[in-house]
């Protein structure tokens, strides 16, 4: 979905971009609205960069 490896998850959730919980040893569950927010926020960057590289 993400096309990221599970340790860049981890890391998003360590640094707040995804949110998430513990459940048990070693394992996280991620919010599904934490990545739905991900993935808009980052198409609307990407939409953003588009529209600014075609006014250049």
């Amino acid at each position: 979905m993400l096309s990221v490896s599970r340790w860049t998850i981890y890391r998003w959730v360590e640094e707040g971009r995804l949110r998430g919980t513990k459940i048990g040893k070693g394992s996280v569950r991620i919010f599904r609205d934490s990545i739905t927010s991900l993935i808009e926020a980052n198409q609307s960057d990407m939409a953003g960069a588009w529209q600014n590289s075609k006014h250049s």
